[in-house]
C-alpha cells in the first residue's frame, strides 16, 4: 500500500529535495528541477513553498532548527549552574563531530549555507540566529568573554573539520573537556 503525503511529511521530502538539488545545481536551481527531485509537480511544491525565496528561506530555517534541538537534547535537566545553555551548545558541537558522519554532515550543511549565503533572506536569517545565540548566552550566567570564546572555539573546531577531515576522537575529547571545564567559572577570561 502506497504511503499517503502529509503536509509534515511532504515539506520534508521537498526540503530535503531542495538541499540535494541546491548542491547539485547552486542557488540558481529552478523550481522544475527541485520538484521533479522531490517527485512532485511544480504547483505541489508551490503549495507549500510560493517562491523560491521562501523554499531557500525555510530550508535555512530548517537547517537552523535541527541544531537548536539538537542543542535542547544535551540540555542536562540536574544542571542548573550557571553555563548550562554552553556547556549543551559545546556538547552538540562535539556529538555531531563525533558522529560516524558528523563531517559529511557538516560538509553538507555548509557547502548549503555557503551557496545560499549571498541571498538577502539567507543572510538575514543566519544574522537573526546569531542574535538569538548572542542573546540566549548572554543569559547563561557566564562572562560574554568566556562564552563567546568558548563558543567560537566549538565552532572553529567544528569549521576545522572540513578542512582536515574527521578529527581524533582522543582529540575531538580533549578539546571538548577543555571548553567544558572553562565554563565552571563565571568570570572574565582576562581582566
Amino acid at each position: 500500500m502506497a504511503q499517503t503525503r502529509d503536509a509534515p511529511r511532504t515539506r520534508r521530502i521537498l526540503l530535503d529535495a531542495a538541499a540535494r538539488a541546491v548542491l547539485a545545481h547552486g542557488a540558481t536551481v529552478s523550481l522544475e528541477v527541485v520538484a521533479r527531485e522531490a517527485g512532485v509537480s511544480k504547483g505541489g511544491l508551490l503549495h507549500h513553498f510560493p517562491s523560491k525565496d521562501a523554499l531557500f528561506s525555510g530550508l535555512v530555517d530548517d537547517l537552523m532548527t535541527q541544531f537548536d534541538a539538537t542543542v535542547e537534547a544535551h540540555l542536562d535537566p540536574a544542571d542548573d549552574r550557571p553555563g548550562r545553555l554552553t556547556r549543551a551548545y559545546v556538547r552538540a558541537v562535539f556529538a555531531n563531530l563525533g558522529h560516524p558522519n558528523g563531517a559529511d554532515t557538516l560538509r553538507h550543511d555548509a557547502t548549503l549555507m555557503a551557496a545560499l549565503g549571498h541571498l538577502p533572506q539567507v543572510l538575514a536569517r543566519a544574522q537573526e540566529d546569531g542574535r538569538h545565540w548572542k542573546e540566549a548566552f548572554a543569559q547563561d550566567g557566564l562572562h560574554p568573554q568566556r562564552s563567546a570564546l568558548i563558543t567560537r572555539a566549538a565552532d572553529g573546531t567544528a569549521t576545522a573539520s572540513l578542512f582536515e577531515g574527521r578529527l581524533e576522537p582522543r582529540e575531538l575529547a580533549e578539546t571538548r573537556d577543555l571548553l567544558l571545564a572553562l565554563t565552571e567559572e563565571t568570570g572574565p577570561l582576562l581582566k
